[in-house]
């Protein structure tokens, strides 16, 4: 399945149209989402990639169950209703404006969790601090002292 995410720059028709024009024998059907596209996986992966290109930051995949666009015991048409996973992809859906603004701009991330500062190490600091305050106040004291006494 291809997925265009919420920001896409291109249409659902773009992208089954510029996987027509491969010329690949594939199966490509036009969804509400984007397409459903069946074939050897060598091909698909090559129209995949291809369609990519035309907006690589919105184009998403996802692997189908193993039955082909159309087949009977899967199609929404003949189920009468949404097909099964429809629901969890509208869920999915809802993230890809997330992820696509990840993908543009990559950003470093620490996989390692913070841990607080040990109290000890913090009442030091705040000692030190605290310290460095009191001399910063006698120096002022000092110089308005000196200052009077010019």
């Amino acid at each position: 399945m291809i997925i265009l995410g919420p920001k896409a720059n291109v249409s659902e028709s773009e992208i089954v149209n510029q996987m027509h024009l491969l010329g690949l024998p594939l199966t490509i059907k036009q969804t509400c989402y984007g397409a459903m596209v069946s074939g050897k996986e060598k091909d698909v992966i090559t129209a995949i990639k291809e369609v990519r290109k035309m907006d690589p930051y919105n184009i998403f995949t996802k692997d189908r169950g193993g039955f082909p666009p159309g087949d009977p015991r899967r199609c929404r048409g003949h189920r009468k209703g949404p097909r099964e996973g429809f629901h969890q992809m509208e869920k999915e859906f809802k993230l890809l404006g997330f992820v696509s603004d990840a993908l543009k701009n990559p950003k470093e991330v620490s996989l390692e969790e913070e841990t607080c500062v040990p109290l000890e190490e913090f009442e030091k600091i705040m000692k030190e601090c605290l310290e460095e305050e009191k001399l910063d106040k006698d120096d002022i004291k000092d110089k308005k002292r000196s200052e009077n006494k010019k």
